[in-house]
């Protein structure tokens, strides 16, 4: 009895934990396709799952963080659903590529021309966005999300400093170690291209003097085949006249 007490009582507590765990991590999230570099661009999703069972859902809000602005955002279209960019200006401008930036994208809304997000599925909103900040080592982007039901479920909390997550925690977008340039292509490799130019050039010093010594070694024998032809020509005119 108390070896059968002690499994159900680890069954339910590991089928509680379960289930704590799946709720928790059921929130609008993002991620990058690949890497987020300090300094680059990305392409970034925000995943989207339904969490209701009576409602589906039919607006998605991010807000864009106000203490790193991205001075480049471009949507993804989303079949069956509405983008609407909202810009704000910039206490201070941004300087991008040599050019000042006075305005940056402040919020992205998805809005469902349809049915939405249904329940039991999830949806996902791609961006591109950049240039990523080279000072920090993630951005926070709060998001609002909007139910058929007109319930909206605020994911709007910061991590905390000890790591736990928080009941309604906002999306969170990790950066990664800088690339070799701005833009996450490897710096060009110039002593590998005049290692090449070398070569190359080595090659068509060696192609020029073989033509050059083919065409000695032929004009060699034309001329010997020249002056043996003078000669039989001068041998034949003698046994003639002989």
């Amino acid at each position: 009895m108390n070896v059968s007490r002690i499994a159900l009582a680890g069954g339910v507590a590991a089928s509680t934990v379960l289930l704590l765990a799946g709720t928790a991590s059921a929130h609008v999230s993002v991620q990058p396709q690949g890497e987020a570099a300090k300094g680059g661009y990305a392409t970034v999703n925000f995943k989207v799952p339904n969490e209701r069972d009576d409602a589906s859902t039919v607006k998605l809000e991010v807000n864009f963080p106000t203490d790193h602005p991205l001075a480049s955002v471009s949507p993804q279209p989303v079949a069956g659903w509405k983008i609407d960019v909202t810009k704000s200006k910039l206490a201070k401008p941004l300087e991008v590529h040599g050019k000042k930036i006075n305005e940056a994208v402040s919020k992205v809304t998805w809005t469902a021309e349809g049915d939405g997000i249904k329940a039991g599925f999830f949806q996902q909103f791609p961006l591109s966005v950049g240039q990523l900040p080279e000072d920090a080592d993630q951005l926070v982007f709060k998001a609002l999300q909007t139910y058929s039901n007109k319930e909206v479920v605020r994911w709007i909390e910061e991590p905390t400093a000890g790591g736990e997550e928080p009941e309604s925690p906002a999306p969170v977008l990790a950066l990664s170690a800088p690339a070799a340039d701005a833009h996450g292509a490897p710096a060009d490799d110039k002593s590998g291209e005049a290692e090449k130019a070398k070569t190359t050039t080595a090659s068509s010093d060696e192609a020029s003097s073989s033509t050059d010594g083919t065409a000695r070694v032929l004009g060699i024998v034309g001329i010997v085949v020249g002056v043996a032809g003078v000669a039989f020509g001068a041998l034949a005119g003698r046994r003639r006249s002989a």
